[in-house]
């Protein structure tokens, strides 16, 4: 057992009542799937909410006569928000109770989602997209801390997290799909695919009332200093990392550069607060108060697994840089209208569902290694494929090829990543333990690592399109527009090697630092009966 579970008398009470109540937890097989559905329509729900609204923007910016430059926070609001938020919902979900913070998140949604459907004005639209966000950020470290608690290591757990992570690709499709059409046909246009999440949040709320399991709480004090420190640090960071390239002067600005360090100043302090806190937990004579709680987030986390969790973190930091720097080129250099991205883009909602789908059925027989290695070689062959593009080509010469590869990592890193976390995290921290890993992966713009890939490849992206312009005798206005074609290309090919280079490096830290893993899935069969009388088998390897 680790040496954490002995610190504090409080957090052992709270963990060997976890431990208990799994033990006894009898459940059929139908609640079982629907506690599986329900937490994957949260994952749906809450990419839904990303893509129906970007594709929706230009009808919004006729109806609401929006500037172009507030537009794009009407899809930033909600990832900023949701990306800032999930360490301080995960702590408070594993503290107060993770059906609690599920149900508080999807309701809030429903009603701001709401408010969004009857916005007057962009303002309005854009503040209620950020509370939008905040109810994504309960809901999604609550679902994965219900299913790691629900199912014990064991081939439904395996199916569990698949089914979860295959929420991404379908919110993906659903929502551009669905909010394309509502937006084209019905007669209160953009406001229809809002009304339509509402209902989906009502239905998922109610769904998870019925089906989750009880909570199990604890006496635990909130870090709200932790929580204040790396919100407002994360704020920042990823605030500057959006806007960076499209400031005044660019980088140059002095705000962009105040709030940089200014945020890595607040995340610098979280860590050392952490770290204080944590220490506070080996020394007997100092008692857990209010002002001395247990940490937002034991940084001794980092070094699960020997240091295995720092590495399947990182990991996913550098994949998800790679994979959604891959997507936003894509689009700009194809200059398509939003159905016809939508088009192009539905083999990656395919191969989404077929790669988790995999996930689920070879977990336990294949090690952690081998999902981590081909997926982010894969992912990388994607951009290399549109690095070497030839414009002349038919989209299926590279296109098509690159989008059905690109997925294969952001997928199998996900899906194993997760199973991975829950396995090696105790308890008591689940929630914030996958917190973390969508803080520093998945789901939208403004989480870390697509954050950074996206701001590292523009960078490359402007820089090369400004010398190879200077080249042909010609000098960029401020927004670019009058680049030459050639130059333009060589921008977009050199941003597409910044995506390939994310993943290689992901591909070689798995290669390097994961061969000791072995396999994370689990064999192991959950006995159902015909109702809810369910016998839970355990695997030992959750108490190590």
């Amino acid at each position: 057992m680790s040496k954490e579970l002995t610190r504090s008398p409080i957090r052992q009470d709270f963990i060997g009542l976890e431990k208990a109540k799994q033990h006894d937890v009898q459940r059929s097989l139908w609640r079982s799937i629907f506690i599986i559905a329900t937490c994957t329509a949260a994952m749906v729900v809450n990419i839904t909410n990303t893509s129906s609204a970007s594709i929706s923007l230009p009808t919004i910016e006729r109806d609401l006569n929006i500037k172009e430059e507030q537009l794009q926070w009407l899809v930033s609001a909600y990832s900023l928000s949701s990306g800032c938020f999930l360490l301080f919902f995960g702590r408070l979900a594993d503290i107060y109770g993770r059906k609690k913070a599920f149900m508080i998140g999807t309701f809030s949604q429903v009603a701001f989602s709401l408010g969004c459907g009857f916005a007057q004005s962009g303002t309005t639209l854009v503040i209620l997209r950020a509370f939008q966000g905040m109810g994504a950020a309960a809901t999604i470290p609550s679902a994965l801390g219900i299913l790691a608690h629900a199912f014990p290591p064991s081939r439904m757990r395996s199916i569990a997290f698949a089914t979860f992570a295959a929420g991404a690709p379908v919110g993906g499709a659903f929502g551009m799909i669905i909010g394309g059409v509502l937006t084209q046909i019905t007669s209160t246009h953009w406001r229809s695919p809002f009304y339509l999440v509402a209902a989906m949040s009502a239905l998922t709320g109610i769904s998870g009332m019925i089906s989750f399991d009880a909570d199990v709480t604890s006496a635990e004090a909130v870090d709200w200093i932790g929580v204040t420190l790396v919100t407002v640090g994360l704020v920042l960071i990823l605030f500057v990392l959006g806007q960076g390239e499209v400031a005044p002067q660019g980088w140059k600005t002095p705000y962009i550069i105040t709030l940089l360090i200014i945020g890595i100043i607040m995340v610098l302090l979280f860590l050392l607060w952490e770290r204080h806190l944590e220490q506070g937990l080996d020394d007997p004579s100092r008692a857990p108060s209010a002002w001395r709680p247990p940490p937002l987030m034991s940084l001794s986390l980092w070094t699960r697994a020997k240091g295995r969790m720092a590495v399947i973190l990182v990991i996913a930091f550098l994949n998800w840089s790679g994979f959604m720097s891959w997507t936003f080129w894509v689009q700009n250099y194809l200059l398509l209208t939003p159905i016809e991205t939508m088009l192009r883009f539905l083999p990656l909602f395919v191969v989404g569902c077929l790669c988790n789908v995999l996930v689920a059925m070879f977990i336990g027989k294949l090690p952690l290694i081998v999902f981590a290695v081909s997926g982010t070689l894969l992912t990388a062959s994607a951009a290399i494929l549109f690095a070497l593009i030839d414009p002349t080509v038919t989209y299926w010469a590279f296109g098509f090829p690159s989008a059905v590869l690109v997925v294969f990592g952001a997928d199998f890193v996900y899906s194993s990543g997760t199973i991975f976390i829950a396995k090696i995290a105790l308890p008591h921290e689940r929630s914030v333990a996958g917190a973390m890993f969508q803080t520093m992966a998945q789901a939208s713009q403004f989480q870390l690592g697509i954050a950074v890939g996206l701001a590292v490849s523009t960078l490359v992206f402007n820089i090369v399109v400004k010398n190879e312009s200077a080249d042909v005798g010609v000098t960029l206005n401020s927004a670019g527009t009058n680049a030459p074609r050639s130059a333009q290309l060589k921008g977009y090919r050199s941003a597409q090697w910044t995506c390939a280079s994310f993943a290689l490096m992901a591909a070689l830290l798995a290669a390097l630092c994961l061969h000791g893993v072995g396999i994370v899935g689990d064999k192991k069969t959950l006995q159902h009966a015909a109702s809810d009388k369910t016998i839970v088998v355990r695997s030992e390897s959750e108490d190590n």
